[in-house]
């Protein structure tokens, strides 16, 4: 009487007296017959024709075996092809500098002027001795013409034409050391221009108007650095080396020649170089201080992007794997302790958890190791409504397999 009191109460119900009766009479037996009425669904819910949940639908891919690239993920520096220390090869006072710091120069533009008056001075020199010694070798040739037919008749001593044929010859010697002179006078001329030996981007000026330079402690004046193409440097585990060898050996990847690997490169900024480069060789030494292997290759560079001293990571295709086990990144789970699983869907339709090793990441699929066989079906979309043992109902998942394999073909370079 109190519960229906409160509910009276609780409702705000206000009934007339007669009414308030009837519920107190009748309201015990409808609660009784309610609360048998549930227990009976209760009994009967695990019945043969009891209601059930349908299996949940879940996206499934079917593992097909596939062509993979092996590609590799180096670290590595950027380095000029070839750079070129200007030096002063003339001893002077600077009196020009041409260039524009950090411009770019060409091979033979002319960087500096070193004073030339003094060598200006040693060539005109050296022009009037060599005119000299012309002189004075044609008088000696001349009276050496003379003796030679008068000797013959002894009109002259023999003597006096041997010392007129010997008078020729040195004053011919004279000769030749006069355009020496003149040579090494015009040689020292021209360095008082001072060039660039290569195309490439100049640096700071490191002499300026006024300073003496020193062609015996050949001063330097400035850097020139090739910067298209260029150079990178990666170095590569001798143990991983090993391990591709052998199993190049063992049939298990397709060998990728030299000049055909592809290789990209990943910037500092976590951005990929736009131009493609190619391998030149590797080193025939390990490194016995970190046990590394040098790898060169060769990236043009027009936009001189890539500056020497740059940290970058170098992704090089070194072999193919033709039966490769790939699936899609979202349907891997990777624990805390690293440990990668997959929900596998069985002959019977139930869902099995299932461990499995997981190799390099191509494009959005993990290359499988081991775990998996070539026609199971791996659960991709759903996982969050799906417990091992589970019933499922597998549908083919809405994944792009042709971009993911086509992204592999772009990778690989075909």
């Amino acid at each position: 009487m109190n519960i229906l009191n409160r509910l009276a109460s609780v409702w705000r119900l206000r009934l007339p007296r007669r009414s308030r009766t009837a519920i107190r009479q009748y309201l015990p037996a409808g609660l009784g017959a309610l609360m048998a009425v549930l227990a009976g669904c209760s009994r009967n819910s695990s019945g043969p024709g009891a209601f059930q949940m349908p299996p949940p639908e879940v996206g499934v891919v079917t593992v097909q075996p596939r062509s993979v690239p092996l590609t590799t993920e180096l670290p590595g520096r950027v380095a000029p092809v070839r750079v070129a220390e200007v030096r002063a090869r003339v001893t002077g006072i600077v009196l020009h500098r041409y260039f524009r710091e950090g411009a770019d120069v060409t091979n033979g533009e002319v960087l500096y002027q070193i004073d030339p008056a003094p060598f200006q001075a040693a060539y005109d020199g050296a022009t009037a001795t060599l005119a000299k010694a012309e002189a004075t070798l044609n008088q000696a040739q001349a009276l050496a013409d003379r003796y030679q037919p008068l000797v013959g008749i002894n009109a002259v001593s023999k003597q006096d034409y041997d010392n007129a044929v010997s008078a020729a010859a040195q004053a011919k010697a004279d000769v030749l050391a006069a355009q020496a002179a003149l040579e090494t006078a015009a040689i020292n001329l021209g360095y008082c221009k001072v060039t660039s030996p290569i195309d490439g981007r100049i640096g700071a000026a490191l002499v300026t108007e006024g300073a003496l330079v020193s062609a015996s402690a050949a001063t330097e004046m400035a850097v020139v650095t090739q910067l298209d193409p260029i150079y990178c440097d990666f170095t590569e585990s001798s143990t991983e080396w090993l391990r591709l060898r052998q199993e190049l050996e063992s049939g298990v990847f397709q060998s990728v020649t030299p000049g055909a690997a592809p290789i990209t490169l990943k910037l500092e900024d976590g951005t990929t170089y736009s131009e493609r480069g190619r391998l030149l060789f590797s080193d025939v030494t390990v490194d016995p201080s970190s046990g590394m292997i040098t790898l060169r290759a060769e990236f043009p560079n027009p936009a001189h992007l890539l500056l020497p001293g740059m940290f970058v990571r170098g992704v090089l295709t070194r072999a193919v794997n033709n039966q490769a086990l790939t699936v899609p990144q979202r349907g891997v789970s990777i624990s805390g302790t690293g440990q990668a699983t997959v929900m596998v869907v069985g002959p019977d339709n139930k869902a099995e958890l299932r461990s499995v090793e997981i190799g390099q990441a191509v494009s959005n699929q993990w290359v499988i190791t081991s775990g998996l066989k070539a026609g199971e079906r791996v659960i991709v979309d759903g996982l969050q409504k799906v417990q091992p043992g589970m019933e499922v109902k597998p549908v083919p998942a809405a994944t792009s397999g042709s971009a993911a394999t086509d992204s592999t073909s772009s990778a690989f370079g075909n």
